[in-house]
């Protein structure tokens, strides 16, 4: 866990072509999401002893913020005048909509959602892929049937004895290998790898701020790690990403690795508060998790309410 360690542009590209070059699932195709065989999935079922449901998502944020400035909207749409009939029947409907990529709300990023060099993941050409009806390939239908397999919950804080990594915090690739040895687990092909740095905590008891100028999350090397490991997606109470960067021509390097080069999946925002205490007390930190966006055929991600099944 450091503050600082810069990486500077030309060792970030080099990074980038060694992580692309290597991607598990290949330049094309369903791209990370390829290294969950269904074996995979028959192995993370037997991780069910217990039966317990937990929920990896937060509250979606429906008030502004200081890392909200566009939150959600909800409200009643019927009855009118939010007063229903005396007498017969009647029925109350409601309206919702969100900015999927904020910094607040429980997220998936598809491999559309990411830009570089003018290229999506694959080298395919983001102007041939976008446009304002959305995107004609690597967007979050790659994921229509749902995401589940083995999730792997890797506690920074805890490793380090602390409720949560304050922002700035770099989390590294020796960080998640002494989180796994310490939790006694491996990450291995296929796996949903979920890294706590305990923003979420932090803000439910410290309150909201701008996260856009600092907030902790992974240094870009650490994503050798990830890499080296094979998952599948890979998720995070934060945001995946420090502020400020690592990289200071990059805002986001680690979605650059993820998304671009690895065509990895990005879980954002997500908590987990309740689904961590269980872990420690019943000291195993793998289950069955289940990922199921929304069918937004040509969105560039979704809300989504992960399911940890212990």
């Amino acid at each position: 866990m450091r503050t600082s360690d810069a990486m500077s542009e030309a060792d970030f590209r080099s990074l980038h072509r060694r992580l692309r070059d290597k991607a598990p699932g290949g330049r094309a195709g369903r791209g990370a999401l390829e290294t969950i065989t269904g074996t995979q999935v028959l192995a993370a079922v037997r991780e069910v002893r217990s039966g317990r449901a937990v929920s990896l998502a937060a509250p979606v944020n429906t008030r502004i913020a200081p890392d909200d400035a566009d939150p959600a909207e909800h409200r009643l749409t019927a009855p009118a005048s939010g007063h229903p009939r005396a007498r017969g029947l009647d029925f109350a409907r409601d309206r919702f909509a969100m900015n999927i990529h904020g910094d607040v709300d429980s997220h998936l990023d598809a491999l559309c959602h990411v830009i570089y060099d003018g290229t999506l993941h694959g080298g395919l050409s983001a102007a041939d892929v976008l446009s304002p009806d959305g995107a004609d390939a690597l967007s979050v239908d790659l994921a229509r049937d749902g995401i589940v397999g083995r999730g792997v919950l890797l506690d920074i804080p805890r490793l380090h004895g602390v409720p949560w990594l304050e922002p700035g915090s770099h989390v590294t690739a020796d960080d998640l290998a002494a989180a796994e040895a310490e939790q006694g687990l491996r990450v291995g092909r296929g796996d949903i790898l979920l890294v706590r740095v305990g923003h979420r905590l932090r803000r439910e008891e410290l309150g909201p701020w701008d996260v856009s100028g600092a907030r902790a999350g992974l240094h870009p090397g650490a994503m050798e790690f990830v890499a080296e490991r094979e998952v599948s997606v890979l998720g995070s109470d934060g945001n995946n990403d420090t502020a400020p960067s690592a990289v200071r021509e990059v805002g986001f390097p680690v979605h650059v690795l993820a998304v671009h080069a690895m065509g990895l999946p990005l879980l954002d925002y997500l908590r987990f508060e309740d689904l961590a205490p269980v872990c420690a007390r019943e000291g195993r930190w793998t289950f069955l998790c289940v990922i199921a966006p929304l069918l937004l055929p040509s969105a560039t991600g979704s809300p989504v309410n992960p399911l940890a099944i212990l």
